[in-house]
């Protein structure tokens, strides 16, 4: 990519280039103060473009992001494996202090909400708009309910 696409993509939001960096860093240092340091960039980082990325998740590898980090909570307690695709507005949150474990090779899309100590399988694809509180074996794909229509009477 040449220096305009780079600077299109930071100027979107969409270069997380430095906060993947943070993560490397801030996972390989041994002091806590360091550590701490590595956080608080990460945190800034992430609160730039619009996301939220807990300081005790463990990435097993860089996810893609295709719409940056726009929306995205990710827990601190969350287990995001290799090489995941995470779109934008998806929540990956705890419940009593559980969140959930998400496999290798996995779809999320727009605005997804996984909550709990769930197990989400290898390959998983949850669909857009879906809400899982629930473990996903590897493979499946998981999409919302369907959209009702309320008569003109039951509005609220």
């Amino acid at each position: 990519m040449g220096l305009r696409g780079t600077l299109i993509d930071y100027s979107r939001g969409n270069d997380l280039r430095w906060l993947w960096r943070f993560y490397r860093w801030k996972s390989r240092a041994r002091s806590r103060t360091v550590r701490d340091f590595f956080t608080f960039f990460m945190s800034r980082c992430a609160h730039r473009h619009g996301g939220y990325i807990g300081p005790d998740a463990v990435f097993e590898g860089i996810p893609s992001l295709p719409h940056g980090l726009h929306g995205v909570f990710i827990s601190r307690y969350a287990r995001i494996g290799a090489a995941c695709r995470i779109y934008q507005n998806v929540t990956i949150g705890e419940v009593d202090g559980q969140a959930p474990a998400i496999g290798t090779g996995c779809l999320i899309g727009a605005g997804a909400v996984l909550v709990g100590g769930i197990r989400v399988g290898d390959g998983a694809r949850i669909g857009a708009g879906a809400v899982v509180h629930t473990d996903v074996p590897a493979g499946c794909t998981v999409v919302a309910q369907p959209a009702r229509i309320l008569p003109r009477g039951d509005r609220q």
